[in-house]
């Protein structure tokens, strides 16, 4: 048995890759119910966001885990026939696995250090696995522990205080290429998403006045804009209200680009040589690159805003280091309770043997003492429990001890045939 997790993000692949890899809600639910074609896989998680990609996997009889879990990506993604470099992806198992999953819980290792939204979005990803009976005892303990260390991390470090997110590093971003006051600022917003509510929040925080919002789904962006007195565009006409704006943050769904050179090209045509400020922070991007060389506009996409975190990065990351012992705490006491589960099944089976064993006993015994009243039967029922209780405590704590170790097989063998436990299994 191995605990894998395979992924890519930020830091790995390219902005143009992560997106091949990403999954939206609907594409998770069904990759998922594909898990179940591949018996190598006892347990599944697969987290994907805008910055990562991530599939977590408890896995049987693998000689090749790496091989393994990219051919798995692929396949859950639909890319089979992608030609894909390995530098791509980074893959860690068993503690590297856990230090990785808990510090991405804790936020330390996203784009932008002590962001909140990861902690929600990997307790989705729990979720949705749970739901459909892809984790088990040991992907329930592990996902449960990171996200409670992920909340604990937040309470207990000021790695949150500064208000710091991929949308925040969007706002501030625009901010940096006005040569205006945010205050005078038109700001038009596509996409009616939780990344755009974001957007919205850190734009008005910033003295925004003037926020207009358009979605596919028309009474979404209607919500959106009433909540931060703005106004709603519908999708068809975006593209004459961006030609008024002074930034055009994008965050859609879409998975296609929903602004080429051509509509870029129409929005320029009319601003009498007035820049304006495109950022993407979606993935896939909503923008084409090649906007970026149209005259008046300045593009940016989601890594772009690796520059604009490093404001608060040193805070942060002063913050983070506190984060560490607890991660390193807890890291100890899930691989101690990890290594518990694999010595289990035998020691229930040995527990229940000894528990039949005594009840019989006792019952034998009782028999032979008709007179005996509640009191003295109680007495007899407690000493009894007791004793096996301590002639099992020594073997248990040293079957304990060897749970992960090389000698485990061993006590495995020695436990079983002493007493005699493959008739006690049959008999369950």
């Amino acid at each position: 048995m191995k605990l894998i997790v395979l992924g890519l993000n930020h830091r790995s692949a390219p902005v143009n890759v992560r997106e091949v890899f990403s999954f939206d809600k609907t594409e998770i639910s069904e990759a998922i119910n594909h898990v179940y074609e591949h018996e190598q896989v006892a347990e599944c998680v697969l987290l994907s966001t805008c910055n990562r990609t991530e599939l977590y996997a408890v896995l049987e009889d693998v000689e090749n885990p790496k091989e393994f879990m990219l051919h798995l990506l692929q396949h859950l993604k639909g890319v089979e026939d992608m030609t894909i470099e390995d530098d791509w992806f980074f893959m860690y198992e068993g503690r590297d696995l856990l230090a990785h999953l808990f510090n991405v819980a804790s936020s330390l290792d996203s784009l932008v250090l002590g962001e909140g939204q990861i902690l929600s979005q990997l307790k989705m990803a729990y979720i949705s696995a749970y739901s459909r009976g892809l984790t088990g005892p040991i992907f329930n303990i592990i996902f449960q522990r990171a996200i409670s260390v992920g909340k604990k991390v937040r309470t207990v470090t000021g790695i949150a205080n500064t208000p710091v997110s991929v949308s925040y590093a969007a706002v501030n971003l625009a901010e940096d290429c006005l040569t205006k006051p945010m205050s005078e600022a038109k700001v038009l917003v596509l996409g009616a998403g939780e990344m755009s509510e974001l957007t919205a929040t850190h734009l008005q925080s910033k003295g925004v006045k003037s926020i207009f919002v358009s979605n596919r789904t028309y009474h979404k962006a209607e919500a959106l804009a009433k909540r931060f007195g703005g106004k709603a565009i519908s999708f068809d006409s975006f593209i004459n209200q961006a030609k008024e704006a002074d930034i055009l943050i994008t965050s859609t769904g879409a998975p296609h680009y929903i602004i080429g050179p051509e509509e870029a090209t129409k929005i320029v045509a009319e601003r009498k040589g007035n820049p304006i400020v495109m950022i993407d922070i979606a993935v896939p991007r909503d923008i084409d690159p090649d906007v970026s060389q149209i005259d008046d506009v300045y593009l940016f996409n989601i890594d772009s805003l690796e520059s604009v975190v490093e404001a608060n990065k040193h805070q942060r990351e002063l913050e983070a280091e506190k984060a560490k012992p607890i991660i390193a705490e807890v890291i100890d006491d899930i691989e101690e309770k990890l290594g518990y589960l694999s010595v289990r099944p035998m020691m229930v089976l040995l527990s229940d043997k000894a528990e039949r064993t005594r009840k019989r006993e006792l019952h034998r015994a009782l028999a032979k003492l008709p007179d005996a009243d509640d009191r003295l039967r109680k007495i007899m029922d407690n000493m009894s429990r007791m004793i096996v209780r301590k002639l099992l405590r020594d073997p248990m704590i040293r079957f304990g001890e060897v749970a992960g170790k090389d000698e485990e097989n061993e006590y495995w063998k020695l436990f079983h045939d002493m007493f005699d436990l493959e008739k006690e299994r049959k008999s369950l």
